[in-house]
This record gives structure tokens, sequence and C-alpha cells, in this order.
């Protein structure tokens, strides 16, 4: 086993460039380290409106097989018996030695099962709440009232109901089956088959104490069966970044343009920035979220640019290059924000809300700026302080990575060094 390579079988809910948030791109770095020693194919999904439901699509790229099932119309379902019969034809015939699973929202949870029944041992990333939170991220719908998008402090079945599935309750008359207690049974259904299925993963990966922390206490993991071990990221492409001249002090968003990422906080808090400094909001936008976006930055009196897509591995000299700190405003708990570490990795000053995953990686004034979770004024404090102490946020952003004594994040290959010699143990104890 030593020197043998093994066949890793990677599961993820998307993978780029289809798919492009944080845990898809981390799913894509790992596997393209462990694919020098290793076999690696990618169990994940597409969504193909022209081709039947559940079809599974095979194609091999840069080393790696692809299997893609197609989920175009069923993705909002947590248990898809469809999938797991053709899941288990597959895995029956590329017998993989283990399975890393990433993500199981708009796939299914009976995967777990299958993968059990056939001795395959399972390794689990834990990305977000999904299996302990229907909706994943702890964020209340509210449908139908004026605060909406409340954190959520818990979950409870009548609580979801009430305030994240009602939204489904409302209506005409022939909606009537939908009321709320049988979404409070359909939602202990869910819930109770997480709880299942959690029981037969071998280890559970946590990137940030703050995530092991709330499925310890909240969803009864034992603390043996989940380990810390935050992300790892390939340096190449974050290293030398030729700082390009700007007129003003830049700000970046990266990421999507959902509303748990609270870009409409950060442009609100930079229209009330005091003196001129720039915003540029990257990220693939979103015909309804991205057009609500830049109505909202028209009346700022200083300039938001919204760019655009980008791919990651030019990240360093298209994005961060551009920018004298980036900006990550999320209204929900984020467990270890890749964006944070990518920043740290270029020597950039992050501004980010002191809660969750957030406030772990970013310390005030030593390596960035600490706002008050959610608020748009204490925000704003923060930006002003960038924009007036330009060499001071240069100081805090040569820190990097707080962790470390040289201040680099964790490499990519010792950071797979470190998934292979767990997937070794795990195999071994099989």
């Amino acid at each position: 086993m030593e020197n043998k390579p093994i066949h890793i079988l990677k599961i993820i809910h998307g993978y780029p460039p289809a798919y492009n948030a944080g845990s898809e791109v981390y799913s894509q770095s790992i596997c393209n380290e462990l694919k020098k020693k290793h076999h690696i194919s990618v169990f994940t999904r597409e969504e193909n409106v022209y081709v039947e439901d559940y079809h599974i699509r095979a194609e091999k790229k840069e080393e790696i097989n692809f299997y893609f099932v197609n989920m175009a119309r069923a993705k909002d379902g947590f248990h898809h018996e469809k999938i797991d019969e053709k899941f288990a034809t597959l895995i029956q015939k590329i017998k993989p030695d283990i399975a890393h699973i990433g993500h199981l929202n708009h796939l299914s949870t009976g995967i777990i099962y299958e993968l059990k029944k056939q001795k395959i041992p399972i390794i689990f990333t834990l990305h977000d709440f999904w299996l302990m939170c229907p909706r994943g991220q702890f964020l209340q719908v509210n449908f139908g009232n004026k605060v909406f998008h409340q954190l959520c402090d818990g979950q409870e079945n009548q609580k979801c109901a009430t305030n994240c599935y009602n939204q489904y309750a409302t209506g005409l008359p022939f909606y009537h089956r939908h009321n709320l207690t049988e979404w409070k049974d359909w939602i202990q259904v869910r819930m109770q088959e997480t709880k299942d299925i959690a029981q037969n993963v071998d280890i559970f990966i946590a990137p940030s104490h703050y995530l092991r922390n709330r499925f310890i206490h909240d969803f009864e993991i034992p603390e043996q069966k989940i380990m810390y071990l935050d992300y790892g990221f390939p340096l190449d492409y974050l290293k030398n970044i030729q700082k390009k001249e700007k007129k003003y002090f830049t700000f970046g968003y990266i990421g999507t343009h959902i509303p748990a990422k609270g870009v409409n906080i950060l442009i609100e808090a930079f229209k009330k920035i005091e003196q001129p400094a720039l915003l540029k909001i990257w990220g693939r936008e979103n015909a309804t979220n991205t057009k609500a976006l830049k109505e909202m930055a028209k009346n700022s009196p200083f300039e938001i640019e919204f760019c655009g897509e980008y791919v990651n591995t030019d990240l360093g000299k298209e994005v961060f290059s551009q920018v004298d700190c980036i900006v990550v405003p999320s209204i929900w708990a984020e467990n270890s924000p890749l964006v944070i570490h990518e920043a740290q990795a270029c020597k950039i000053p992050v501004i980010t809300a002191d809660f969750g995953g957030m406030k772990e990686y970013v310390t005030h004034l030593e390596n960035g700026l600490l706002f008050e979770h959610r608020n748009i004024q204490s925000l704003t404090t923060q930006l002003n302080f960038g924009v007036q102490n330009p060499e001071i946020m240069q100081k805090l952003g040569q820190k990097g990575y707080l962790y470390s004594n040289n201040g680099e994040v964790i490499n990519i290959e010792n950071h797979c060094e470190i998934l292979e010699n767990l997937y070794k143990q795990i195999i071994q104890k099989k």
C-alpha cells in the first residue's frame, strides 16, 4: 500500500468550470495534485435539460475520469433512488479504493449507503452546514416578511417549515397539499436521513475549528470522528504578484453574487465612505442578483466596477494585482473562505466579519480588519480606515496567514500528503 497508487473517487455536487464556488475549486485543486501519483475518478453533476434525468455521461479529461449525472430537473430533493442505482452500478465497475465526498446536495444521500454496501471507506470534507441545515447555511428565507435572510440559531423542524419552507405552503388553493405540517414531516425525514448517513462516514474533515465545534455540539458527531484540516492551495499562481498602478485605494470582492455573500452590505457600506476609492466586484454574473446589485451601486459617490467572472488560475495576475484589500462581507457563518487564504498568499490584507470561520483566519489590526457581522456602519468604519491608512494596510497584508511561521498558506502538495496518509490509514483499517 505504501507506494501503490490509490484509486480515489471524489464526489462533489459541481466541478469547474461549470461550477466555480469554494468547494468545487478546492475539489479541483486536490484532484489535480493527487492525480500525479494516484488514479482519480470524479462523480459530479451537470444540468442538461435536453437529456433524460439521472443519465450518467463519462468523460476523461487531463488524466481524470469524470462521471456526470444529469440533474436538470430533479435537483431539489435529497435522496434520489435512481441516482443510487446508477451509482451502485458505476462503483461496481470502476472499483475505487476510497471515496472522498465534498457535498451531496443536488446528488443523493443514498450514495453513502451504496458505498457502505460495497465496503468502500468514506471521507467527508464539510464545506458548510448542509448535513445539519436543510438549506445549508443557517439563513432563514422569511418569505413574505419585511426582514429576511435572518441568521438561524439552530435546526428545528417546525421552525424550518415556518421560516424557510412557508414559501411553498402559500398561494392558490391547488397548492393546499403543501401545508406547513407536511413540510415539517418532510424536514423530519430529511434530518433523520442526514443523521443516519453521518454514522456511515469513516472520518469527517472540517477546514475550520468553528465548523468542527458546531458539528460536534449541534449535530453530535463524536470528536474522534471529525478532524480539523485547513484547505491547501496551489501557490504557483499566487506568487510574485506584479501590482498595477491605481489612481485610488482599491477594494475587491471575489465570489458569487448570492445574498449569503453580503455583496449588498459591501456596496451600501462603500457608498458611505469619506474619501475617494474604488470597489471592484468579481464573480459570475447572475441575471437577477447582479442586476439588483448594479442598480444599488448606481448612486454611489465613488466608482463601483463589476468585472465579471475570473479563472481561478488567473487570480494573481488578473485580480489581486489590481486591489489593495479584499473584503469578505458574508452574512452567514462562512466556514474557511478560500478567498481569505488566497489573498493572504498574495500578501493582500482582508476585511471580514467577526463571525464564524471568517474571524478564525483574520486577526484585527494584525493581518487585516474585522467588522461587526452584518453591520453596514461597522464595515464602513473599516473601509474608511483602509482608505486613510494605505501604509498600515500594506503592512497588515505582509503578515499573511497567521497559522504558519512565515505567513504562507498551506500549499497543495503538503495538504495532499496529509490526505494521502489519511486515505491509507482508513483503507488499511478496512
